[in-house]
């Protein structure tokens, strides 16, 4: 039985350093042998509103977060007012006490309706529309309160140290939380200096003044503060063991498998990969694949998409990293990729829509968007990874797919994935192969581009070969790629290039098409990022000795429909988990396999699911006490 599972949570206005504290303070107990599972929150704005950033961290494998907060860590109010009822008896409360007087209606920021949800809270047990309300209720919960005035710490230490610049220097009040928290849980303080000195290595003074901060509130927690009832002392770290960021999984991948090329155009979330990349572009490791990434920031994604199928055209593996809205700008040229048989990736991180939606906030909303993007029948294949580990693999896999078979493919990702961080198994680039199908590397005699094969897939030149000119063209073509509008011809190309998807159902490894977790008679089939919630739902019932089975498809176009039904034939109820609100892989699921789901488990706030939502919803379906339709709201 684990001995340790404690989530901590820090918030604060946006801008203020909540990411940086979250990163700190997750290095800190990875670092100590913890295993971790993080994910940030945030608002579409620059500064100002709010963010907190939940971080998990136990004594063996986690794959999400739950709902029940151990330790809250706020500098600011309207963290506390939004979170002080998710921190469990037997938690604690770490906060600001320059802040108890403060009302409601003192935070600019607080949206109407949660304000008014709050007020009727505090109604319902008499108590004031402030702090100090919402702490009591807190406290007659069970919560033990830990009041600090962050202001007085850093006057303290700037007299101290004599550096009076530091008693303003109120970003460094996520250092002062971090550091209270890891003193209040005994977690040893010599890993969280390393861990300030690592991230701040080629900044010395700044590293200097946050070190020195971090040990003054640590000693201060350590002495002031009644014990606490959970401890971090450390554990047993697990060999070969990194602490990762969601979307460093699909960059790493990219520069393991060769990709050379990645135009973009800047939006949330998929941002973040590109930026890697671009700090990355010169891979200097030992042993490495040798070559670089050129990343190149575009006017716009339509300009993206075009300089990603001119790469291909060269032969250079070539990618773009986009979120639903630059994604739909692609699809007419998604359509030339078919049409040329052009081998490329695109990667979809997907937000909540439609339109801007919820610009920085979790949705698997594109999952049909992407499988019938483009107008006209082409072969495409969207392919869903499930978790970080899983995408750097994939990341491997989908350019070989789109080499192989000379299709587009769509890699969907998500929000939930980008902000998400991680412990897991150090990658291994050695188990990413590199296979470009027919890609030619000399050419002798007639070179036909789109000659028809057994297998339906063509010779492919690069520009510039020698003797290996070809045409492109939007129209269809020959086997040149002249134009031409002859019936039996284009008859004969669309059959060409359509009968790849057989092909692709019949060359793609069953075991990268879905994987099966167990058939039980209550069954789940979900994709992407619920994988994680779904895992970790699935061994706390199974602790109560209920058995739930899980299939995760992987590959949603072309739907190994012939494999799942296979799978899921002992299967009596077929459960649909997902972040969407029409249940998008359960209308693929019945359009394909022809059966009908059972139960729709569905979150469409925006936030990502906790395996505690699921196993709620869960147990209420095995019980017989579930409505059809299962929707989850944890979150703020």
């Amino acid at each position: 039985m684990s001995t340790a599972d404690f989530t901590w949570l820090i918030g604060g206005p946006q801008g203020s350093g909540v990411e940086s504290g979250a990163n700190i303070f997750s290095k800190v107990c990875a670092e100590m042998g913890y295993q971790i599972f993080g994910k940030r929150e945030f608002y579409s704005n620059i500064k100002g509103e709010h963010s907190y950033f939940t971080v998990r961290i136990c004594d063996k494998k986690i794959n999400s977060n739950i709902n029940d907060v151990t330790l809250m860590v706020s500098f600011d109010a309207e963290t506390i007012f939004r979170h002080y009822d998710e921190v469990v008896s037997g938690g604690g409360i770490i906060y600001d006490s320059d802040l108890e007087k403060s009302k409601t209606d003192d935070v600019n920021t607080l949206d109407g309706p949660f304000k008014e949800r709050l007020h009727k809270e505090l109604e319902s047990k008499n108590k004031p529309f402030t702090i100090a309300g919402v702490l009591e209720i807190a406290k007659e919960k069970g919560v033990t309160l830990y009041p600090v005035s962050f202001k007085s710490i850093l006057t303290t230490l700037a007299e101290e140290l004599e550096n009076p610049r530091l008693k303003g220097l109120v970003r460094m009040f996520n250092v002062i939380g971090v550091a209270l928290s890891l003193g209040l849980v005994k977690m040893p303080p010599d890993s969280l200096n390393k861990t300030i000195g690592d991230i701040f290595a080629k900044k010395a003074e700044i590293a200097k003044i946050n070190q020195e901060t971090a040990t003054y509130s640590y000693n201060y927690a350590a002495a002031k503060f009644e014990p606490f009832n959970h401890l971090l002392p450390g554990t047993e770290k697990e060999p070969d063991t990194i602490l990762v960021q969601g979307f460093q999984g699909t960059a790493l991948g990219k520069m393991a498998c060769g990709c050379r090329m990645q135009p973009y155009y800047p939006i949330t979330p998929a941002s973040d990969e590109s930026v890697f990349l671009e700090t990355n572009e010169i891979v200097e490791v030992s042993g490495a694949r040798p070559g670089s990434t050129a990343v190149i920031q575009c006017e716009d994604e339509i300009a993206a998409m075009g300089m990603t199928i001119g790469a291909a055209l060269t032969g250079t593996r070539a990618a773009t990293c986009t979120s639903g809205p630059g994604f739909a700008l692609m699809t007419e040229m998604l359509g030339w990729a078919g049409m040329n048989e052009v081998p490329i990736v695109i990667t979809n991180y997907q937000r909540s829509g439609p339109s801007t939606g919820l610009p920085t906030r979790h949705g698997q909303d594109d999952l049909l968007f992407a499988v019938y993007a483009g107008h006209g029948d082409f072969p495409k294949i969207v392919y869903a990874s499930g978790d970080i580990e899983e995408s750097f693999y994939d990341t491997g896999n989908v350019f070989n797919y789109a080499d192989i078979f000379q299709v587009p493919v769509i890699h969907m990702m998500d929000k939930f994935h980008a902000s998400s961080v991680i412990t897991c198994k150090r990658f291994d680039p050695t188990k990413i192969t590199i296979n470009r199908g027919k890609l030619l590397e000399k050419i002798e005699g007639e070179y036909r581009r789109f000659a028809f094969t057994d297998d339906g897939i063509s010779p492919r030149s690069r520009l510039g070969m020698d003797n290996g000119i070809f045409w492109n063209t939007g129209d269809e073509s020959d086997e040149f790629g002249h134009i031409t509008e002859d019936p039996i011809l284009r008859v004969k190309m669309m059959d060409k290039r359509m009968s790849r998807l057989d092909l692709i159902l019949k060359e793609i490894p069953q075991s990268e098409q879905a994987l099966s977790f167990g058939v039980e008679e209550h069954t789940i089939i979900s994709w992407g990022s619920a994988k994680g919630p779904i895992l970790d739902a699935i061994d706390m019932l199974k602790k109560e000795g209920i058995s739930i089975g899980y299939v995760q498809i992987k590959l949603m176009n072309p739907f190994p429909a012939d494999y799942v039904t296979s799978l899921l034939k002992d299967a009596k109820t077929i459960i649909d988990v997902e972040a969407n609100h029409s249940g998008q892989l359960g209308k693929l699921f019945k359009q394909n396999v022809g059966r009908d789901i059972d139960y729709f488990i569905l979150k469409y706030s925006g936030r990502a699911m906790t395996s505690t939502e699921v196993y709620d919803s869960l147990k209420k379906i095995v019980e017989g006490k579930a409505d059809k339709r299962e929707v989850l709201m944890h979150g703020a």
